[in-house]
């Protein structure tokens, strides 16, 4: 009798484990986006779309930028979600024909996210489509990669990340695209 509990339990335990096992293989994606999870997912593939972004891209930017905390401001002084200086949102607010833009509408998620998909977009068609010099551009200034790719300090590509001078353009460039990629494999994959 004693036996047959033991095997009983060791069963159930062995079932339990396999079942387990299995609701996680066919959740996987479940249980992915819950650790990686976009918030104003809505509102991400709308201004994706309208200034041809990937959205993968938008919500990764986002997440280094601001960990999608929409009042948040850097110690730099950048605001909102996608961390955007309130100079630079001025000079895109003028480009964009916002009349009466303040700073503290950066903090608006539905603003912030328009300025900022606008900004990298501009960035990306400045730099003749290249994905990595405007992120380099959106981080560090586009003057700084300018600068860079004139005076051969750094060719533009990521194999050669390293050459660009500021660390922190270089973390935000590979933790940008750590988290695009870990978007694109969890959402679209």
């Amino acid at each position: 009798m004693k036996d047959r509990k033991i095997w009983l339990r060791r069963l159930f335990i062995r079932s339990l484990f396999l079942l387990t096992i299995l609701l996680l293989f066919f959740n996987m994606n479940f249980l992915l986006r819950m650790i990686h999870p976009i918030h104003y997912r809505d509102r991400i593939d709308r201004q994706a779309q309208e200034f041809q972004m990937d959205p993968m891209l938008i919500a990764a930017v986002i997440r280094v930028e601001s960990k999608y905390q929409s009042d948040v401001v850097s110690g730099k002084g950048a605001v909102g979600l996608m961390q955007i200086m309130p100079e630079t949102g001025q000079w895109i607010a003028e480009r964009l024909n916002l009349i009466g833009f303040e700073a503290e509408q950066l903090k608006n998620p539905e603003i912030n996210l328009h300025m900022g998909t606008w900004y990298l977009s501009y960035l990306r068609d400045e730099f003749g489509g290249d994905t990595i010099k405007a992120l380099a551009a959106y981080n560090a200034g586009r003057g700084n990669v300018q600068h860079w790719l004139t005076s051969s300090r750094w060719d533009g590509t990521l194999e050669n990340v390293e050459e660009i001078p500021f660390k922190e353009t270089r973390n935000y460039i590979e933790r940008v695209l750590h988290f695009y990629n870990t978007y694109k494999r969890v959402y679209n994959g």
